[in-house]
């Protein structure tokens, strides 16, 4: 069983040109986008935000577009509840339908938390003990 809590609450990556890229901190990994200033009138065009994981053991960046997961070729085309969204993944993550290798940061810790970002054309994937939200001036 697999279950999506969404975590993205009152924020969102822009859709159409997120530019998700990283930053890697001693054990916190820091992903970097631009926000949505159409759904959320909070903020202006060019605003960005971070995730921060802390004790992060891997993640990776998997290519997926809106296109594929709507047409049911994303692993979570069918069980996650929609596309864009920031998700902590629960139970089953569906780790043999994926072959595209994670980047580690220490060896990987089973009892961490499993995350996932839906973007415009990639998804990111990333296992931490934790993690927070912050606007990015």
């Amino acid at each position: 069983m697999t279950e999506f809590i969404k975590l993205s609450q009152k924020w969102n990556a822009e859709p159409n040109a997120p530019n998700p890229h990283i930053e890697l901190k001693k054990s916190i990994l820091e992903l970097h986008f631009f926000l949505n200033p159409y759904q959320f009138e909070v903020y202006n065009e060019g605003d960005r935000g971070c995730l921060q994981f802390s004790d992060y053991s891997r993640f990776r960046f998997t290519d997926i577009n809106d296109e594929a997961w709507y047409k049911g070729e994303c692993r979570f085309s069918t069980l996650a509840p929609s596309w864009g969204e920031f998700y902590l993944v629960q139970g089953d993550f569906k780790e043999q339908q994926e072959t595209t290798p994670w980047q580690y940061h220490v060896q990987h810790d089973a009892s961490l938390n499993n995350f996932l970002f839906y973007f415009r054309d990639c998804a990111f994937e990333c296992s931490a003990k934790n993690w927070s939200f912050k606007l990015v001036s």
